[in-house]
């Protein structure tokens, strides 16, 4: 029997049986004296002393020495802070508590480091479901570089009290979509919310069935985004797969979850703070809200992300909005310190998120959804941004109710997230560092006769290498060039790689590329074919064409409405 059953057998709360060890700083499990012990590791009770032995019954093993053993307390002594007893003051844990958010639908990763820990981390893995995607996306998760994650809410109706939704018979929509941004620096991230009525073309989808096989579900030309999940058997991937033919950028990975996502997160965290411009009492979605702030959770949770008639014009841009309110408001719960502190809270919140997601397979194990949490704990609040996809009504319909892509603004919104560019006025880098940066491209220029270097191709379009090794030998002189084939590994942004001493031919290429001074990256000499020293120039996904600038660092921020997380917002 689990630590879970046993705690439900004694009506007491699972949560509250963690405490912390003073001695490690670690969660461990704690059972009444009439419940069976735990089998999670944690301090464990010495053997008994054998005759002979070093030190009062206690040996020492060979070459090592037996610490002294510790003064018994009084019996009039307080018990020690984390058992049952008094608690201290003020008490800070060494374990590491981490939130990891989602949009539209949300999801939550609780990560606690130590042996404990981990083996609550191994229950949650068993919780999420995995979708294998096969190509439409990648097979690892890369800490170091920026990365994109698709967050799916699905309308499906599955779960307790949400067969009056709606469509009750609904495969499973992507209802409310949002392409997450997380900056290579950590400094920002980009929410994207995609539009269920945008105008899309949805590709040719592999997808795996659940007995092993594969089949192809055909494309559609010139319907709803919402259709790529769901219909026909399309699965995540598709819809990751129609997100890179709409917009250019490729997600990584996915996130999928439903109503009871919803529900139950805002449930464990007691409540979301919304604020609403003017009384709400909504028949449909059974909204009723006085003006102001109020806290919602549960089914008034859902309701308030479901609801349309109260708000704007009452169609489906002016709901993203709300949701986007939504979100910051709860990402700005779940990483207050009254719910990080909170093991009662934080233990709530993993469980309820980890039943309701679904990911790719290449993200479902423990250890990558503990990295994928710590790298979007390092982002602040303030510095992520939340955007739609810049849109207007289709000009194909008399009567307005999809949009198609606003091509004055959309293709800008799409180069920015592609060239890790922020959408708040955020430093990149200290300025020490930013000064480092910027004095890479300062001073003498090789000529281009004497660049040397070898071009990968790191995730260009395919024969990138080859036309740009024409151009460079033909067009700029760089004679010393030579085609290398295809990177180890697949880049979001195009990178020169040199020795301190190829410095001054660095910047010659850089200037003839446009790359700015973070896109050189300082490091040890590597070879060509004919063994000589040479450069590293790697193409990576924002390579436009042989002979197009690359720097996208002075692009100025498009006008588009947009909001960050850390700011309240009322919806009107």
């Amino acid at each position: 029997m689990d630590a879970q059953g046993r705690g439900r057998a004694d009506n007491v709360d699972p949560a509250d049986q963690w405490v912390i060890n003073p001695n490690t700083g670690e969660y461990e499990l704690r059972l009444s004296s009439s419940a069976p012990q735990s089998s999670v590791p944690g301090p464990r009770t010495p053997p008994a002393p054998r005759a002979g032995g070093a030190g009062r019954g206690r040996t020492a093993a060979p070459g090592r020495e037996v610490p002294p053993q510790r003064r018994r307390r009084p019996a009039a002594e307080e018990p020690l802070p984390g058992r049952r007893g008094r608690r201290p003051a003020k008490q800070k844990s060494r374990a590491k508590k981490v939130v990891l958010w989602t949009g539209g639908t949300m999801a939550f990763v609780l990560v606690a480091t130590g042996t404990a820990g981990y083996f609550y981390l191994k229950h949650l893995e068993g919780n999420v479901k995995t979708t294998d995607v096969g190509s439409a996306g990648q097979s690892s998760f890369r800490k170091d570089e920026a990365f994109n994650i698709l967050i799916i809410g699905t309308d499906k109706r599955t779960g307790a009290g949400n067969e009056g939704y709606g469509d009750k018979g609904s495969s499973g929509h992507a209802d409310t979509t949002i392409l997450l941004h997380v900056a290579e620096d950590r400094s920002n991230a980009t929410a994207l919310s995609i539009p269920r009525d945008l105008i899309v073309d949805i590709p040719d989808c592999p997808t795996t069935l659940e007995d092993g096989s594969q089949k192809v579900v055909p494309g559609l030309q010139g319907v709803r985004f919402n259709r790529s999940l769901g219909e026909n058997g399309r699965d995540a991937g598709c819809t990751m797969r129609t997100v890179k033919e709409a917009t250019g950028i490729a997600p990584d990975h996915f996130m999928m979850a439903d109503f009871n996502a919803v529900k139950t997160l805002t449930t464990a965290v007691e409540g979301v703070e919304v604020c609403v411009e003017k009384a709400v009492d909504d028949k449909q979605s059974k909204l009723k809200l006085p003006a102001g702030e109020s806290t919602v959770e549960g089914e008034q949770a859902l309701a308030f992300l479901r609801t349309r008639k109260s708000f704007g014009n009452s169609g489906d841009l002016d709901r993203i909005k709300v949701q986007q309110q939504f979100l910051g408001s709860l990402m700005r719960k779940m990483s207050s310190s009254d719910t990080l502190t909170s093991p009662t809270k934080l233990l709530k919140l993993a469980e309820a998120a980890t039943e309701a997601l679904t990911v790719d397979k290449a993200i479902g194990k423990v250890g990558t959804l503990k990295d994928i949490a710590l790298e979007l704990k390092k982002v602040p609040t303030k510095n992520i941004t939340f955007t739609t996809v810049p849109v207007v009504d289709n000009p194909a319909e008399t009567v307005k109710a999809t949009v198609v892509l606003d091509e004055s603004a959309a293709p800008q919104v799409f180069d920015m997230i592609k060239n890790d560019i922020s959408f708040t006025e955020v430093k990149q880098q200290k300025k020490k560092e930013a000064a480092a940066v910027a004095a890479r491209l300062k001073g003498t220029k090789a000529p281009a006769s004497e660049v040397r270097v070898r071009i990968l191709n790191g995730g260009a379009p395919p024969g990138s290498a080859q036309e740009t090794l024409y151009w460079l030998q033909n067009d700029e002189g760089v004679t010393k060039s030579e085609n290398a084939g295809n990177a180890p590994r697949t880049l979001n942004r195009t990178t020169l790689e040199y020795a301190p001493d190829q410095a001054d031919q660095a910047r010659r290429l850089a200037d003839i590329l446009g790359l700015s001074g973070s896109a050189m990256k300082p490091g040890e000499s590597v070879t060509n074919s004919q063994g000589l020293p040479t450069m590293t120039l790697t193409l990576g996904e924002d390579f436009k064409g042989a002979g197009v600038k690359l720097d996208g660092s002075s692009a100025k921020t498009p006008d588009i409405d947009k909001s960050t997380a850390d700011k309240v917002q009322c919806a009107g």
